[in-house]
């Protein structure tokens, strides 16, 4: 299904699915290729930065402040993330990134002074589902734990910012009255039959060998991945000599998402790097593919099963979808609410770059809106 539930403020829990995709899901992109790239180095620089500057209040409002170390920690995981994805983050487009999450952080404050018993309870109930997620795809609390550590980020840390969004995000949806039937799940499943097709997938295992530096995230040398390649393709004629693929995986494989799980994805059409993509779909069940060469490094890929397209049934994603709907009538309504409640809070930014960074956004936003040709409605 290619409608997602959408969430409003996917600060925390945005990091984590950017940073780990799912082993067992229709979406699953293709195994990191690239090892966290000095995400431990940006946890000290940022206490190294507290200690010289302070951590200074950045934006103030009616009953609530946000803090540096705030709007850092957010950051942190995101820049973590863009690098264990080796994609990093051009410096103007994280400026942008930055006024956006700090908007969040408000918007996340707002909504909390605005919370019921009720909405605190089911931002505890939506944590602990997204834990029970973060979980299933790490495979372990070990491999949970260190991908925690890649993003600088515990996992006290990580459970209070999921609890604060999803009570936010109850408050929200309930202060919009924000309602959908199964009637009208049904007329959009029926008239929008192309988001409910499954592509066809592959489950498959793999070992993984970064050609990436593990502390700074640069490419090693032609010397060093040779000599790689050269390790993969010695790991590729035991395991055609019969030896246990898994314990192959658990021996050799860089890559901290599979490791745990014997090195298993399933994965679509569409949504991998093509050469891993072309290997993966080529293979018989059973199989072992010769090296396989993408920007990340070095992949061996065995199929496990083939599993062919389909459209899935109703009774299968009336949930999810009620869920989309939900975000999708809220994501339109929102706006205007939570502009109330910061006019209603007084918000301030009291940092003058990020103050200035908005302004020039808001600005930005405006001339878009004007220069369309509905005028931005």
């Amino acid at each position: 299904m290619n409608i997602k539930e959408r969430i409003i403020f996917p600060i925390a829990l945005g990091t984590l699915l950017l940073a780990f995709p799912p082993a067992q899901a229709a979406t699953a992109n293709v195994p990191a290729d690239a090892t966290p790239a000095a995400a431990n180095t940006n946890v000290n620089l940022d206490a190294t930065m507290t200690a010289l500057f302070g951590n200074p209040v950045i934006t103030r409002g009616k009953g609530f402040e946000i803090k540096q170390s705030d709007l850092d920690e957010v950051m942190t995981g995101i820049k973590a993330a863009a690098a264990m994805r080796n994609q990093p983050i051009p410096p103007d487009q994280m400026k942008v990134i930055e006024v956006e999450m700090l908007n969040r952080l408000v918007q996340v404050q707002l909504l909390l002074q605005e919370a019921t018993d009720a909405d605190r309870a089911e931002g505890g109930r939506l944590a602990d589902l997204q834990m029970k997620t973060l979980l299933e795809r790490a495979g372990s609390p070990e491999a949970l734990n260190r991908q925690f550590m890649a993003l600088g980020m515990s996992m006290d840390q990580l459970r209070t910012r999921l609890v604060q969004e999803g009570t936010a995000q109850a408050a929200l949806v309930r202060e919009l009255k924000v309602t959908v039937t199964d009637a009208e799940a049904k007329q959009f499943y029926d008239d929008h039959p192309a988001e409910f097709e499954q592509p066809e997938m592959v489950h498959i295992e793999q070992i993984f060998l970064s050609i990436h530096d593990p502390i700074t995230g640069t490419e090693l040398s032609d010397d060093n991945k040779a000599a790689k390649k050269k390790e993969l393709e010695d790991i590729l004629k035991r395991a055609q000599a019969g030896e246990d693929f898994k314990k192959l995986v658990a021996q050799y494989s860089e890559d901290p998402t599979s490791k745990d799980k014997g090195g298993e994805y399933t994965i679509a059409r569409g949504q991998t790097l093509p050469e891993f993509e072309a290997a993966a779909f080529s293979l018989n069940t059973n199989q072992i593919s010769d090296v396989v060469t993408t920007t990340g490094g070095y992949h061996l890929i065995k199929l496990l099963e083939k599993l062919p397209a389909k459209t899935l049934d109703f009774a299968s994603v009336t949930d999810n979808l009620k869920k989309a709907l939900v975000q999708q009538k809220s994501a339109k309504l929102a706006p205007a609410y939570l502009a109330g409640l910061r006019k209603q809070a007084g918000v301030e930014i009291l940092d003058p770059d990020l103050k200035a960074l908005e302004q020039a956004s808001e600005s930005g936003a405006g001339t878009n809106a004007a220069a369309a040709p509905d005028g931005g409605k």
